[in-house]
């Protein structure tokens, strides 16, 4: 048996094939994602690296002297205080990319779900009620000639922004500067953008920024035809404003893959017709969730065998390997 690279831990739940993948050429350490008292002083010395789906508990920090790195299992890494970490000169990873395709195919999915309301007429057939009752009532909303305002066009954004085209959509996104050579709209400011289309898509991370940017006031601008789709952060909405603006009719309906307090997702979207709701399974498909795990294995063992990882974020720059 070859000698082990060096010690990670993996704190709290992650994809069974990140330890299964790490075993082999690591010591991996488990535990709860809350930092416990119960591990071996002698054995937090020796964890250099971190491998972490969710959030990383800033005690950690302190009970791991050693620490180098830290290979988030997810596009977003908003669970890990990457000011902390590059105080300390901790490089911390993500899984960007190869979860593109399947995030933007769920974000067209979603739109079509709520627009056209497929799950309630699905669960209309399941329950008799086509027989019973007759065919499945007319949606008011269709896709066709709408407006869509993609909030975030990054890799994910650019991806759903592609596959929006063959529905002969108009395409518009802000970002804070232009892309260039792309042939949507941009817009300034998210207010104005949420004034102008009647679908707003969301690929927004988790940050102090985006902390509830999607407020009353861009509901009201969206409209009572609007639409709002969500794939990024749930901490990027007012969940109560959303809440009120369905209620009064301000917007037309939402699509929420994520939510503000998961698993928790508020009672009162439960009961609206015009809402669709997914348990963030946006990229939860076997073939990505791998090519996510393999990300997560690959990052450690750049570090610690070449001082490289693939895939460092932007708060903590680092030579790619």
């Amino acid at each position: 048996m070859s000698e082990k690279l060096g010690t990670v831990l993996v704190p709290g739940r992650i994809n069974p094939r990140v330890p299964e993948q790490l075993a082999q050429v690591f010591e991996v350490v488990t535990a709860s994602q809350a930092p416990s008292a119960d591990i071996d002083p002698a054995v937090l010395a020796r964890i250099r690296g971190v491998a972490l789906s969710g959030k990383f508990a800033n005690e950690w920090f302190d009970l791991l002297p050693n620490l180098q790195v830290i290979a988030n299992f997810g596009v977003g890494y908003d669970g890990v205080d990457t000011a902390k970490a590059a105080e300390r000169g901790i490089v911390v990873t993500n899984t960007p990319d190869v979860l593109n395709d399947e995030v933007a195919d769920t974000a067209i999915a979603l739109l079509l779900n709520t627009v056209r309301r497929l799950p309630q007429a699905e669960t209309w057939l399941r329950e008799g009620r086509w027989k019973s009752e007759g065919p499945f009532p007319l949606v008011p909303l269709s896709l066709k000639g709408r407006h869509v305002g993609i909030v975030g066009l990054g890799r994910i954004g650019r991806e759903i922004a592609s596959r929006l085209e063959p529905f002969k959509v108009r395409i518009g996104y802000h970002t804070r500067t232009p892309r260039e050579g792309l042939p949507y709209t941009h817009y300034a400011s998210l207010k104005a953008m949420a004034e102008e289309v009647d679908t707003l898509i969301s690929v927004l991370p988790g940050t102090a920024e985006t902390h509830r940017i999607f407020n009353a006031e861009i509901f009201s601008a969206l409209g009572p035809e609007g639409v709002f789709i969500n794939v990024g952060r749930g901490t990027s909405v007012d969940e109560d404003a959303l809440i009120a603006a369905l209620r009064s009719g301000t917007i037309a309906g939402a699509g929420l893959d994520v939510f503000y307090d998961e698993p928790n997702a508020p009672a009162e979207l439960l009961e609206f017709p015009n809402v669709s709701l997914l348990p963030h399974v946006a990229s939860a498909s076997v073939p990505t969730r791998n090519a996510m795990a393999d990300l997560v294995v690959n990052n450690l063992i750049g570090w610690f065998r070449e001082g490289q990882v693939l895939t460092p974020v932007p708060e903590t720059p680092v030579r790619r390997g």
